[in-house]
């Protein structure tokens, strides 16, 4: 079982090439993926995104990636020609017309605004999108690690409020053949307090359709199917977080049917637990891949 939640980070140079990944998951439905990274990389961005979606299935995904190239070719110095002509059109017009002595140098043209402009050089795309691509794909893996931990804790925690349900579950089965007797016996006692004669078979008709009407047998038996389903599924590996979040709405909807047909204050009661413990389980079910 995985969590949703996890953090991944994983730094890698090659080359004079620096790059840096962190990988935060959150819950979410679905595979929702967000990259944060340098314009100059973002041709690497769709390979961010291929390397998580092997990795995760669901949950919302914030990756972060940071870029350094210290190579010597990293830079460009680009020559503005045109201007550098102009600027020293300008120089020897200055010193004609004040009758000053004419001294333009490389070095000072070159020291004027613009004449030099530093940029970056294009980037080795497939060099870089290559060590962007195994940096995320470690980064992942440290996630994945640390959703397997959290995953281990859901377990535990889901197992501990399964078993408190399958106590209250086999409380309410116990209760459920003594409510047609306690109705017979309450209705025996209206009767004679109302000095009323009823026809014994009249009242055993009573008595049975009563019981009918509130035969919880198939809720309880769909219930022990559904806590065998979710053992099951906490014991898989992989995507089981939707599917458990399926069963734990059958869950509700057992609780439910069995709170409006027992007619029964203690069942009534044991039902209340129940749908407590059913929302924890759904709860934590949706931290769960």
């Amino acid at each position: 079982m995985l969590s949703m939640t996890g953090f991944g980070r994983c730094s890698k140079e090659r080359d004079g090439r620096t790059v840096t990944v962190e990988i935060k998951a959150v819950n979410h439905r679905f595979l929702d993926v967000s990259v944060k990274m340098p314009r100059s990389i973002i041709f690497a961005e769709d390979a961010v995104k291929k390397s998580i979606s092997a990795h995760l299935k669901r949950g919302h995904v914030e990756a972060t990636v940071s870029y350094d190239n210290t190579r010597q070719d990293a830079k460009d110095v680009v020559i503005d020609k045109a201007l550098a002509a102009k600027y020293t059109e300008a120089v020897r017009q200055v010193a004609a017309e004040n009758d000053l002595e004419d001294r333009i140098d490389a070095s000072f043209i070159c020291s004027l605004p613009d004449v030099l402009t530093v940029s970056a050089a294009c980037e080795d795309i497939g060099a870089v999108t290559e060590l962007i691509r195994e940096c995320c794909d470690e980064a992942c893996e440290a996630l994945i690690e640390m959703r397997k931990s959290e995953g281990e804790n859901l377990k535990q925690d889901l197992l501990y409020h399964l078993t408190l349900l399958e106590k209250m579950r086999d409380d309410i089965a116990a209760l459920a053949p003594e409510v047609p007797v306690l109705y017979r016996e309450r209705l025996n006692a209206r009767l004679q307090d109302a000095a009323v004669q009823c026809d014994p078979q009249r009242l055993a008709q009573e008595v049975a359709l009563m019981a009918d009407k509130c035969a919880i047998d198939e809720e309880l038996s769909r219930l022990l199917s559904h806590f065998s389903q979710m053992h099951a599924l906490l014991d898989e590996e992989g995507e089981t977080g939707k599917k458990l979040d399926f069963l734990t709405q059958e869950l509700n909807r057992e609780c439910n049917t069995i709170g409006s047909k027992a007619n029964d204050a203690r069942i009534t009661s044991c039902v209340v637990s129940a749908k407590n413990e059913v929302e924890k389980i759904r709860e934590q079910v949706q931290n769960v891949e």
